[in-house]
């Protein structure tokens, strides 16, 4: 039997420059299947770039991203990622069960038990027929999951997934990500929230563009000789 040991995600001499700034700078990067990785730093540190480049929603200035061994951008294999923004992506003028099903259409899902699936895990199918406006902060985040994730991608990418969410609702997020990776999907969940690090089976400590340094959270833990994960990333920004 062959076994692939293909990354999920591969980046190689990844840069990304806006005029002065370089928000990526040249990272080399290999993501395997079935892992939640949780890209951590503080705002303005480069982790949405590198996801938007990840995704092929931003082209790179040089450098090459791969995912599922297709180099991207690439509008075929867009429909086994999911994405997840920052900004609610949703269309507040449709309902809840119209949002979601938008999306679902779009990556060729027509099965309707999908759409229902996910919005229970969200806790929002008793609010389905709820035009999206009426939603909120939080409960649009909700939304904004289900719809990346109604077609069950293999490849996921989070970018603060857990902003403005309860405490409860938080965990069984976090639950259901890691049946996802236990399925054997790959989940890249950007935070700058570091008490979700031992949430993650590995971590990507990222500053002005450069990974500070990645492993587990017990590894970044001992290398740093502290136990808390924020002093760790204070400690490996020291000249």
């Amino acid at each position: 039997m062959t076994i692939d040991i293909t990354p999920a995600i591969a980046v190689r001499a990844l840069t990304k420059r806006f005029a002065e700034i370089t928000a990526v700078d040249a990272l080399d990067l290999d993501l395997a299947s079935g892992r939640i990785y949780g890209l951590l730093g503080p705002n303005g540190s480069g982790k949405t770039t590198l996801i938007r480049l990840m995704t092929g929603l931003a082209r790179p200035t040089s450098g090459e991203v791969r995912v599922l061994g297709t180099r991207m951008p690439n509008r075929e294999i867009l429909g086994r990622i999911g994405y997840m923004t920052q900004a609610d992506g949703i269309y507040v003028e449709l309902s809840v069960w119209e949002n979601v099903r938008f999306f679902a259409d779009l990556a060729g899902v027509p099965d309707e038990a999908a759409a229902a699936d996910v919005l229970r895990v969200v806790e929002l199918y008793e609010r389905r027929k709820t035009p999206a406006l009426q939603l909120s902060g939080g409960m649009r985040r909700r939304l904004s999951l289900a719809c990346a994730l109604v077609h069950k991608p293999s490849v996921i990418f989070l970018d603060e997934p857990t902003v403005g969410i309860d405490p409860a609702l938080r965990v069984q997020f976090w639950t259901y990500f890691r049946q996802l990776a236990a399925d054997g999907a790959t989940l890249v969940v950007s935070s700058h929230v570091m008490d979700e690090a031992d949430r993650c089976d590995e971590l990507l400590l990222m500053l002005h563009g450069r990974l500070l340094t990645r492993g587990r959270p017990a590894e970044v833990r001992a290398q740093t000789h502290v136990e808390d994960i924020e002093q760790a990333f204070l400690k490996l920004d020291q000249p």
